[in-house]
């Protein structure tokens, strides 16, 4: 579907150069001399790569439909991660470029992910916004600390690390925001 090189958002996914692009951020330019034009921060899909690019309002830009299907997380071998379609229950593996190793460490058996596609080849896994688990390990309390600004590091059961509030011991269970690993709240379960 073209789109006016000015009708850029973030999160569109563009082909651009021969390649797919997700813009990143967008800034409208109106400089003293010339036409106004987009500024767009482009990273490319697959390599991760980023781009700079300026698109004027006359020109037009082919913006790309991806595909979005929850899966359902099964198991991994090594670096291979393999994730159940829930309607057909075929099975695709993704290697942990895709999701990457900041993200891969929140999976759980039976998580359901959302896979993004491209004419039938996966190019991204998206986790759910949140996860609850476990604290195996968190550092004791100095007396003294102030609740309201001091956190202190927690070991979770995945072994990702965490900064958590002086009231949060060992054993508790939290909710943690997948997209920075931060502390969100005590769970409720």
């Amino acid at each position: 579907m073209k789109i006016d090189g000015n009708a850029i958002r973030p999160g569109n996914v563009i082909e651009h150069e021969g390649r797919l692009w997700r813009a990143v951020k967008t800034q409208h330019v109106k400089p003293g001399k010339g036409g106004a034009f987009l500024q767009v921060e482009l990273k490319d899909i697959r390599s991760g790569t980023k781009l700079n690019e300026r698109f004027r309002s006359s020109e037009t830009v082919e913006r790309v439909r991806l595909d979005q299907k929850e899966f359902q997380f099964l198991f991994n071998e090594g670096d291979e991660y393999t994730f159940m379609d829930q309607e057909s229950y075929e099975q695709i593996a993704v290697n942990i470029d895709l999701i990457g190793e900041d993200q891969a460490i929140f999976l759980q058996d039976g998580m359901v992910v959302t896979i993004e596609s491209f004419e039938d080849s996966p190019i991204s896994v998206m986790l759910p916004d949140t996860v609850t688990m476990e604290i195996t390990e968190a550092d004791a309390v100095v007396k003294g600390q102030t609740a309201s600004s001091s956190y202190k590091p927690a070991i979770l059961e995945n072994g990702a690390r965490v900064m958590v509030p002086p009231y949060i011991e060992s054993g508790t269970r939290i909710v943690v925001n997948t997209a920075d690993s931060t502390f969100v709240e005590r769970a409720k379960d």
